[in-house]
């Protein structure tokens, strides 16, 4: 087999697929990245079985075939080639040249003959949705979703699309983040997508509004198509988290605040906590003020910034990070705090709309010294 082609279409496409590539797996064709030629095109795919990554670039070539690559070294081959066309040829018994320029590098290849199948999107639901929507829901969720083996349908988040209701749902426990967003479907699905697919996918989105990303579900899979890449996913099974009843209906203090001014009270407090010198920041909101107080092994910092405010007076604490990381995600200036009490959990969700939803559960606070 001989091909030819851009060096930067390839190594483009050799570091996206690369993310699906395990260091290691019981089957050992699966540590390497598959090419597959036939004429014009080159396929290349990585896949771990849980998450596989796709793509065609275009090539120059009359041949077909298929073989295995170590994606890091050839990735780094290509990198470092001083041409901006690089060549290719395999053997029959899979020695393969790699040349650019004056440069030649020898590497082995494998057969791709064990290589296992991906899922085929045909005879699954589909569905379509703005890229920039879908990546900006990712963003905005993904951090609360939980880490911990404990429960593992948390490590992944729930798409529930009704009635063209979209929702993206994430807990982790301590919070839960649900974006929402409108779709043109008639189609009413729920499933669960593992986090760490959905963060290749949203890597693969653009800001793009013209771009769509068409989603296709199966009772087992989901395969995202983005700009010339498929992304293949098993879904978690599991029965997800009835969230809308842990999402407080009701409350008695309500806060208008300048989010950014809150995100750099907070910050300043973070100086202060670490791992070793944990502590929550203590909010106190009266007289439209907060209230800001935090003290560790490392210091104390005391702290206010103005809001508007209505309903009784609250004083609440929070790890400050949880308070801080969906504040972080949010792009609007002003953000809506919701409270029913020192014990409950706070709700932040936009002036006007319903397009995002976060829960910060709080500590308990001990009496101030």
């Amino acid at each position: 087999m001989k091909l030819s082609c851009s060096k930067l279409s390839l190594y483009e496409a050799i570091v996206n697929v690369s993310k699906a590539i395990s260091e290691r797996s019981s089957m050992p064709s699966l540590e390497g990245m598959k090419f597959k030629l036939e004429d014009s095109t080159l396929e290349l795919t990585g896949y771990d079985l849980e998450i596989g990554i796709r793509t065609v670039i275009a090539v120059k070539s009359n041949d077909r075939g298929e073989f295995i690559l170590n994606a890091k070294l050839f990735g780094e081959m290509i990198k470092k080639m001083p041409a901006e066309e690089v060549f290719l040829e395999i053997t029959e018994n899979f020695q393969v040249t790699v040349s650019g320029g004056k440069v030649v590098y020898n590497m082995a290849a494998q057969a791709a003959d064990e290589y296992p199948e991906l899922p085929d999107k045909n005879n699954c639901d589909k569905i379509s949705v703005p890229q920039p929507m879908l990546k900006s829901m990712i963003n905005q969720t993904i951090f609360a979703v939980a880490v911990s083996d404990i429960n593992p349908v948390l490590k992944g988040e729930l798409f529930e699309i009704e009635n063209g209701i979209f929702n993206l749902v994430a807990i982790d426990g301590y919070r839960l983040a649900v974006r929402t967003e409108n779709v043109k479907t008639d189609k009413n699905k729920k499933f669960i997508v593992p986090s760490k697919t959905l963060a290749e996918t949203a890597r693969l989105l653009t800001d793009n509004d013209e771009d769509s990303c068409d989603i296709y579900i199966s009772n087992k899979h989901i395969i995202f198509e983005i700009n010339g890449y498929l992304v293949y996913s098993r879904l978690i099974e599991g029965e997800f988290h009835p969230y809308k009843s842990s999402i407080p209906k009701n409350c008695t203090t309500e806060v208008i605040v300048d989010r950014r001014e809150l995100i750099s009270t907070l910050e300043r407090a973070m100086l202060l906590i670490s791992d070793r010198t944990p502590s929550p920041v203590r909010c106190y909101f009266e007289n439209g003020l907060i209230k800001i107080k935090c003290s560790t092994q490392m210091g104390k910092i005391q702290d206010e910034i103005s809001a508007d405010m209505a309903g009784p007076v609250i004083e609440i604490g929070f790890k400050c990070k949880y308070l801080l990381d969906p504040l972080t995600k949010i792009e609007e200036d002003k953000v809506k705090l919701m409270m029913g009490g020192s014990l409950l959990p706070m709700k932040i969700v936009p002036l006007n709309g319903d397009s995002y939803t976060y829960l910060v559960l709080p500590v308990r606070l001990s009496k101030e010294i």
